[in-house]
């Protein structure tokens, strides 16, 4: 399989008068596995559609190996696109749903069976080609889709939510069977989801989009332990939020007096909760325990602060905490945000906890 270069610069994308996509940019580097992350109608599926050809932007440039394919059609492009909806022909088997493509570009009969049973035993469907597509689970008609692509021999392969209408534990195994496939091929990849799981638990680099604009671009490690905005806090792994003021470098609320060397004004003080800690106390601002989930693992409790502000934080297993309990919480670690931007970060005290496991919670 061979790997390409993709630079995406400046890209915009109008739909009447709403900008769905605005002033992009962005370099992927040969075998890398980039994720496009973000919520619903952030820009993240027109993107990948521009990148494939099967929407043209309003501006901007698309290269491929330094190529400008910007106004190519899909077919004179060497990407390959899995969608979410799978698109199988009902009509076909599964040997002529992947053959179609190659039948389209005459190659030999011979080349064709060879690539197709190929592809079929690299998605762990070698025995399959001759079932019709309805025959078939979820999972393997994805496995089908992802074929149909590879058997093109794309350098670029474009995946838009593939698995979005899968369960849990069939997504979970099919991320990892798609990740495998991609480093083995070393194939570069551009996968769009809203499952932050998926970003973190797939990608080299993930790209958090917002509004068709790009919010932070990092390796997943940094995107959830030093986001650059309080919307990238927020949306990767579960975040607590407490609005406060700073006056001469230190943090106004009564349960956080931090250190905060920043301009006196308002701030939003950001903390994960495994780098919240709570003790019993009885002072009358006290926070009280609202309610106690066990994970098994660890707990995870929330608690209620005198404002309405609810917060979670993680305990070990064998803490003796309950609901009604008075308590007063600190941060071992904590981001301090205005206008939606990082201005301080105290790094937390505590252990790193694994990224996957904090967001099962």
């Amino acid at each position: 399989m061979r790997m390409a270069h993709l630079a995406i610069e400046g890209v915009s994308k109008l739909f009447g008068t709403t900008f769905a996509v605005r002033d992009f940019s962005l370099e992927v580097g040969d075998g890398e596995l980039v994720c496009l992350l973000g919520p619903s109608g952030s820009g993240k599926s027109t993107l990948l559609r521009m990148i494939g050809g099967f929407e043209h932007p309003t501006g901007g440039t698309i290269r491929i190996d330094a190529k400008n394919v910007t106004t190519l059609p899909p077919e004179r492009r060497p990407t390959g696109m899995v969608f979410q909806s799978h698109a199988l022909w009902t009509h076909m088997d599964v040997f002529n749903n992947i053959a179609f493509g190659l039948k389209l570009r005459r190659l030999p009969k011979v080349e064709i069976r060879q690539r197709v049973e190929d592809a079929l035993a690299l998605v762990g469907l070698a025995d399959y080609g001759r079932r019709m597509t309805t025959q078939l689970s979820g999972g393997q008609q994805q496995r089908v889709a992802l074929a149909r692509s590879l058997v093109l021999e794309p350098k670029i392969l474009l995946l838009d939510e593939p698995f979005a209408s899968l369960d849990q534990h069939l997504r979970e195994r099919l991320r990892e069977e798609v990740r495998d496939i991609q480093q083995r091929l070393g194939i570069t990849t551009l996968f769009v989801t809203h499952g932050q799981d998926e970003a973190l638990a797939l990608a080299d680099r993930i790209v958090v989009m917002r509004d068709g604009g790009t919010e932070q671009i990092a390796p997943p490690s940094t995107i959830y332990r030093q986001p650059q905005t309080a919307f990238v806090a927020g949306f990767i792994g579960s975040m607590n939020f407490v609005q406060s003021r700073t006056r001469n470098g230190v943090c106004e609320h009564p349960l956080f007096p931090l250190a905060v060397p920043v301009e006196d004004g308002p701030v939003t003080l950001a903390a994960r909760p495994e780098a919240l800690t709570i003790r019993s106390s009885g002072r009358v601002d006290a926070a009280t325990v609202h309610r106690i989930v066990d994970f098994g693992t660890h707990k995870m409790v929330d608690i209620d602060l005198a404002d309405g502000t609810r917060l979670k934080a993680m305990v070990a297993p064998d803490d003796r905490i309950r609901a009604g309990m008075r308590v007063e919480p600190s941060f071992a670690g904590f981001f301090v945000f205005r206008d939606n931007e990082l201005v301080h970060q105290s790094m937390p005290a505590k252990g790193d906890v694994e990224i996957e496991e904090l967001l099962r919670v």
